[in-house]
């Protein structure tokens, strides 16, 4: 059984779109998608610099785009599951069936517009704790004012919260953390700091006629599967403000029988958690079109 998953903010990198673009028909697809959201996909996925890139509003329409066409060069597919990191759920909604291209791409621009102008009110961020138990992680984090935003499972917490706040974490990392990463993101996601982009998102998403999932969506909010697309669109609007339970998700493709994790463009983080998460589920990452044939026989070996 394979799963696919789609990764979150902070796994670009400059130019990580260049050689994707240069596959049939690509290029024309992203210069449609800029045009419906006015945003220059092709531009930010070749040219831009780490810090053009690491911009919210830039980095998630970015995303999404780069999953969806990762996701389409693999031609039909048909996983067993699906689920995203973050605003990799809105890709992992597309191919669920829940949302159509235009639909995400417009979703995700507003989402990306919201959560940038939320985190402007504050300056924020989020950093990832590398080794540590979780039961006594997160009351250390909440001793400081920080949220775990991100339980990630294998190891690894994010919190999020102020640079206060972040800079008093790394003078007092939890017991058994071994390193506190500053992650390449320009807010605090997935806490109350971003209550505004709910309200926004909200309103955005009575404009979508979402439809049931065609396979089995699994949510970042408990790890549960969920059937009706009008529960992917509300929980896809809460999960903005709330934390990701990525461990929980593991949790539940290890219940669902996954024997493959294949993670599409650009992929690697998701996969380094299952690795050390999931033993003995074959994992790849579509990194580079390079990637794409050993995809495709992973897909055929696995693929309901």
């Amino acid at each position: 059984m394979l799963v696919l998953v789609a990764p979150g903010q902070g796994s670009q990198t400059p130019g990580f779109l260049t050689e994707w673009l240069e596959l049939p028909g690509a290029a024309d697809r992203v210069a449609a998608w800029s045009d419906a959201i006015g945003l220059d996909l092709a531009h930010y996925g070749t040219k831009a610099d780490a810090d053009e890139i690491r911009d919210t509003a830039v980095a998630q329409p970015l995303l999404v785009a780069a999953g969806l066409l990762s996701a389409s060069a693999l031609g039909d597919i048909d996983p067993g599951a699906v689920a995203g990191h973050s605003v990799g759920e809105i890709t992992a909604a597309v191919l669920a069936g829940v949302l159509d291209d235009a639909a995400a791409l417009s979703l995700v621009r507003k989402r990306g517009l919201a959560m940038a102008d939320a985190a402007a009110i504050t300056e924020t961020g989020m950093a990832a704790l590398l080794g540590g138990d979780p039961e006594v992680t997160v009351p250390h984090l909440e001793k400081l004012g920080l949220t775990p935003a991100n339980v990630n499972g294998a190891g690894q917490i994010v919190a999020a919260g102020t640079k206060e706040q972040l800079d008093a974490l790394q003078a007092d990392k939890p017991e058994g953390v071994r390193r506190v990463v500053p992650l390449k993101v320009a807010g605090a996601f997935h806490t109350q700091h971003m209550g505004p982009a709910v309200d926004t998102l909200a309103e955005a998403a009575k404009a979508l006629a979402p439809a049931d999932p065609k396979v089995a969506y699994v949510s970042n909010k408990d790890g549960r599967t969920v059937a009706s697309g009008a529960e992917v669109l509300e929980r896809l609007v809460g999960q903005v403000a709330n934390p990701v339970r990525w461990d929980l998700c593991m949790e539940t493709f290890e219940e669902l029988g996954v024997t493959a994790l294949l993670e599409l463009c650009p992929g690697g983080t998701l996969t380094g958690l299952a690795k050390r998460a999931l033993p003995g589920v074959t994992t790849l990452a579509l990194k580079t079109p390079a990637d794409l044939e050993a995809a495709r026989e992973l897909v055929a070996e696995h693929a309901a």
